[in-house]
């Protein structure tokens, strides 16, 4: 039995041996795993970029809805979808021959409008002879004045009529305006179509597209667009071509906010620069913006930079503890700030507020100061947006 009781004591100091090398174990690598947080960073020098980034969809700047600007059935249609045209190339064409029966009847009309001129004319110069010797009455001289005039009208209307027979033939063929790639053509040869005057503003037969001129249509959040203007660096990403990267310039801020997706923004057009045949309309572009930028300055982390009564300071380690030192910031990105003065590169600053580290003391040169209570500079005090 004393034996029994024995080997029970050692299996429990073995089993409780175990379990505790396993937990110090485990305590180890969660350290390593998790390692502290740094209370301090140092002063040094670095380049500040605040870039705004941004999504918009790729587009042409140049589009046309092409229609007829009269009825008529297409008769020809020599492109198709993804044809390149250029400036003047036909793009289609309506049947003709009820105008071209119309301009042979006009043909027709003049003609006989001109003998008939003709003919009034000998009349009238005659009864005008007649008139002066006295050998015809008033009435008769007035008839063929009349008849004379007459013959003119008409043939002025033919001529008009003429006129707009051949405006309606020049536009039953429809050349491109300048060069250009079709997007869509909805239609077929031999189907009708009606004028851009009609109902719906007609059929559309194609849409047309100067893919060497794009742009992207972005919408901007109204706490950025303050920062754009035109002539600005844009890089640019393409989402569907791995690795493609280019440039652009922000060609057009739109002068009035609009809602997208819920967020007040502004319409930005950005032009395409040195346009990848692979780019095509649709696609989506990453924008990135330069809007701050300085270089080879000092800086500081944000979490080291605090707020208090409207001034902005940092603790800095000293031999013993820290101490309080305003500064003056100037360019902010996502993670540091420029310090125009106040600090030297190599001192070192705390990223908390020390336990007992002195008050602040307000400036005498500042008026109306802010509401007391110290802020940790993170980024919501100086702004992730912000050059002060």
């Amino acid at each position: 039995m004393k034996k029994w009781l024995i080997l029970v004591v050692l299996l429990a100091a073995g089993a409780f041996g175990f379990r505790y090398l396993h937990n110090n174990k485990s305590k180890a690598a969660a350290s390593a795993q998790n390692p502290a947080r740094p209370s301090t960073a140092t002063v040094e020098s670095r380049n500040i970029r605040f870039v705004l980034t941004s999504a918009g969809d790729i587009g042409p700047a140049d589009q046309v809805s092409v229609r007829p600007e009269i009825n008529g059935k297409v008769s020809e249609l020599p492109v198709d979808i993804g044809d390149h045209a250029k400036q003047g190339d036909l793009l289609f064409a309506l049947n003709d021959h009820d105008l071209q029966t119309q301009k042979s009847a006009s043909l027709t009309d003049i003609e006989g409008s001109k003998l008939q001129l003709a003919k009034t004319r000998r009349n009238f110069e005659r009864s005008e002879h007649l008139f002066a010797d006295k050998l015809i009455s008033q009435e008769v001289y007035d008839d063929a004045k009349t008849d004379y005039e007459l013959a003119q009208n008409a043939l002025d209307k033919a001529n008009k009529s003429l006129s707009q027979v051949e405006d309606q033939l020049s536009k039953t063929r429809i050349v491109a305006p300048f060069d250009c790639t079709i997007l869509t053509r909805p239609v077929s040869i031999g189907q009708a179509v009606s004028s851009s005057a009609g109902f719906n503003s007609g059929t559309e037969v194609m849409t047309i597209a100067n893919l060497k001129n794009m742009i992207v249509a972005a919408h901007v959040n109204q706490a950025d667009v303050a920062r754009m203007k035109n002539g600005q660096d844009v890089d640019i990403e393409v989402e569907a071509v791995p690795g493609l990267k280019f440039k652009g310039l922000v060609q057009r801020i739109a002068p009035q906010a609009t809602i997208k997706n819920n967020i007040k923004g502004f319409a930005t057009q950005i032009l395409l620069q040195d346009i990848d045949p692979r780019v095509r309309p649709g696609m989506t572009a990453n924008l990135s913006i330069p809007l701050i930028s300085a270089d080879n300055v000092i800086a500081v982390p944000l979490a080291a930079v605090f707020t208090e009564l409207g001034e902005r300071y940092v603790y800095i380690k000293t031999q013993d503890d820290f101490e309080v030192r305003p500064i003056t910031i100037g360019a902010v990105d996502y993670q540091y700030a420029e310090v125009l003065s106040g600090l030297s590169s190599g001192e070192t600053v705390s990223l908390v507020r020390p336990a007992n580290a002195a008050e602040p003391k307000p400036s005498k040169t500042k008026g109306n100061p802010a509401k007391s209570g110290s802020t940790n500079q993170s980024t919501a005090a100086v702004g992730k947006r912000q050059t002060l």
